[in-house]
C-alpha cells in the first residue's frame, strides 16, 4: 500500500513539473525608443563686470568740531545729502588741534578717497602740501581759495598759482551780512549793534564788513545814527576772542557788548556765538546767528533769535562733490 501511495504521489510531482515547464513565457518589458531630437545648444554665461567701487568722500573738520551747529555742521550736512542723493561714502575725521591739519588730510588721501573736503581757511597751507602729493586725487576747501600769499609759505604750490586738483568755495557772505545790519539797525532801540568774531581772519571779518554796510546804509535812508560796536572796517580792529570752542569766552564777549550799550549782538565763530543768546535774552536783546539757519539748530534760542546770516555751504558742498563724479570738477575753480 505504501509503495503505491509513493508511486502516485512521484507521479503527481512529475506532472506538475510538466505543466509548469509548459506555462506561458515573460512578456517583457518595453524600453523607450532612443530620443531623436537634436541637442539644444547653450549659450556660454554672459560674463558680468564687477560692481564699480564706492565713490568715497571724506571731510576734515577745523578745530569747531562737527557738532559746532554752524561752521563745520552745515558743511557735513552737505556730504551727508550727498550720501543720500549720489549714494557716495563718507566718513569724517574731527580735528582737535590746528597740528592735526595735515595728518587728517593726509589720512584720506593715502586711503584713496576720490574727493576730500577740508573746513575752511585754518587749513588752507595744510591742504595745499597734500594736494601736490596727491595730485591725481580732488580736493576742495570751504571759504577759501588759492593763490594765497599769506596762508601758503612761498616755494608750496598755491602761494602764488591755483593748484589744479583743489576747487575754492567762496562765498560773498558780506551780502547777506549787509541785509542783517540794515534790520538790525531797523530794530534797535538803543543805536547800537555789536558785533564779535573767534578770529581776526577774512572769512569772520567779512561779516562785520557786510553789518556795517547796512548799518550806514539804513543811516543814510532813515537820517538815523546807529553805530557797530566790535568791528571798524576802516581801521579793521575789532573784538575777537581767538578761538572757537571756548564758550565761557563767548559769553563774556557778550556781556561786554552789552555792557556797552547794545540790544543786539552778532558772535561770528560757531558755537561761541550761543551762550551769547542767553544773555541777550538776560538784558531784553536780540542775537544775530550766523552760517546756518539759528531757527532750527537752537530750538531754546527761538524767542530772542532775529535773523540768521546764511552762506548754504551745505549745497555749495554737495554740489562740489557732485562736480567730481560727473567729471566736471574744475579745478583751480571757485
Amino acid at each position: 500500500m505504501r509503495s503505491k501511495l509513493f508511486a502516485a504521489f512521484a507521479l503527481f510531482a512529475v506532472v506538475a513539473l510538466v505543466l509548469a515547464g509548459c506555462g506561458p513565457a515573460e512578456t517583457p518589458t518595453p524600453t523607450a525608443p532612443p530620443d531623436e531630437t537634436e541637442p539644444v545648444e547653450t549659450e556660454p554665461p554672459v560674463e558680468t563686470e564687477p560692481p564699480a567701487p564706492p565713490f568715497k568722500v571724506g571731510f576734515v573738520t577745523d578745530t569747531g568740531g562737527i557738532d559746532d551747529k554752524s561752521f563745520n555742521t552745515t558743511q557735513w550736512a552737505g556730504v551727508q545729502r550727498a550720501v543720500a542723493e549720489l549714494g557716495v561714502e563718507a566718513q569724517f575725521i574731527q580735528s582737535d588741534e590746528a597740528t592735526q591739519y595735515e595728518a587728517n588730510l593726509t589720512e584720506f588721501a593715502s586711503q584713496g578717497y576720490d574727493i576730500t573736503i577740508a573746513a575752511g581757511f585754518f587749513l588752507g597751507g595744510d591742504l595745499a602740501k597734500v594736494a601736490a602729493q596727491y595730485p591725481d586725487l580732488s580736493f576742495s576747501i570751504v571759504d577759501y581759495a588759492y593763490p594765497d600769499p599769506f596762508g601758503v609759505p612761498e616755494g608750496v604750490v598755491g602761494h602764488a598759482e591755483c593748484i589744479p586738483n583743489v576747487m575754492g568755495q567762496v562765498f560773498k557772505t558780506d551780502q547777506a551780512a549787509f541785509l542783517a545790519g540794515y534790520l538790525a539797525a531797523g530794530m534797535t532801540t538803543t543805536g547800537k549793534i555789536g558785533y564779535f568774531g573767534g578770529a581776526k581772519i577774512p572769512t569772520v571779518t567779512i561779516f562785520g564788513v557786510g553789518m556795517q554796510a547796512g548799518i550806514e546804509h539804513y543811516n543814510t535812508v532813515h537820517g538815523t545814527s546807529v553805530e557797530l560796536v566790535g568791528w571798524d572796517s576802516v581801521t579793521g580792529d575789532g573784538l575777537f576772542t581767538n578761538d572757537f570752542v571756548d564758550l565761557t569766552k563767548g559769553r563774556e564777549m557778550t556781556e561786554t557788548l552789552f555792557d556797552e550799550g547794545v540790544d543786539i549782538f552778532a558772535g561770528v565763530g560757531g558755537l561761541i556765538g550761543a551762550p551769547g543768546m542767553d544773555v541777550a535774552r538776560d538784558r531784553g536783546g536780540y542775537g544775530i546767528w550766523v552760517d546756518v539757519d539759528g531757527y532750527f539748530l537752537l530750538e531754546d534760542a527761538r524767542d530772542v533769535l532775529l535773523t540768521s546770516i546764511m552762506k548754504n555751504m551745505d549745497n555749495s558742498v554737495f554740489d562740489v562733490i557732485e562736480a567730481a563724479m560727473t567729471g566736471t570738477f574744475d579745478g583751480c575753480g571757485v
